[in-house]
Formats: structure tokens, sequence, C-alpha cells
């Protein structure tokens, strides 16, 4: 069981990234992944999640409408489609995936501890 976070980079303000987490062990339709990210010295925030099957997405007030994610079951990866980049979003970016289906039972999808499974994270550098 393994989630595999790629697309980082060196991105200039108002550039569009897409990441990617593909999984391995497990099908992405059936269980929620979220994205959060961590800027140095700081906690890490979750930015958004897709519920199992087509239960929704869900989005942190500060990328909603900036922010998209989605997930393609056939490439068993979950996308985080990143517009308008600000030099704020520059941090490490984590997907994450809910083998307990905890978000499911307590429909909370922010909290990092809601989490079993962790990506190793891509750095987004957003810089002029």
């Amino acid at each position: 069981v393994q989630l595999q976070a790629s697309g980082g980079g060196l991105a200039q303000p108002g550039d569009r990234l897409t990441l990617s987490c593909t999984a391995s062990g497990f099908s992405v339709r059936n269980y929620a992944i979220a994205w959060f990210r961590q800027a140095p010295g700081k906690e890490r925030w979750w930015l958004a999640s897709i519920a199992r099957d087509s239960l929704g997405e869900y989005y942190s007030n500060s990328v909603r409408g900036r922010f998209s994610i989605s997930r393609d079951s056939a490439k068993n990866t979950v996308y985080l489609q990143m517009n308008s980049l600000k030099p704020e979003d520059t941090a490490v970016y984590f997907c994450a995936a809910d083998l307990t289906l905890l978000t499911y039972s307590t429909g909370n999808y922010y909290q990092p501890g809601q989490y079993n499974t962790w990506g190793q994270g891509t750095l987004v550098t957003v810089s002029s």
C-alpha cells in the first residue's frame, strides 16, 4: 500500500500546476484521498479531499475556487489542479488516503489524523 506524489516544481505567480497522487495496493475510487501542504516552519494544512466513490469533493476556504481535486480511477490517481499560483502557495504538498473509512463515518475530511497512509510529498515553489 503506497502513495506517490509528483508534479511539483518551480512555478511563477499566476501559473497553473497539477499535482498527481498515484496509489498502489488499493483503489483510489474506494477511499477518501486528501491533499495537504506544509510550508517551512508551519503546520501541515488541509487543502482538499475527494470522498470515496462519488460522494463529493471538499475544499479549504483558503483554496476553494482556485484549486480543484479530481480522480482518474483508470489510472488510480488523484490530481490537484492549482490555478493562479501565489508565492504563499510555496510548500511541500502531500497526498493522503483514509483506508480505514474514518472520514466516511465521521464526515471529517480536514484533520490529518483521519488519514492513515501518506505519500512522500512534492515541493512546489512559486517565485518570480
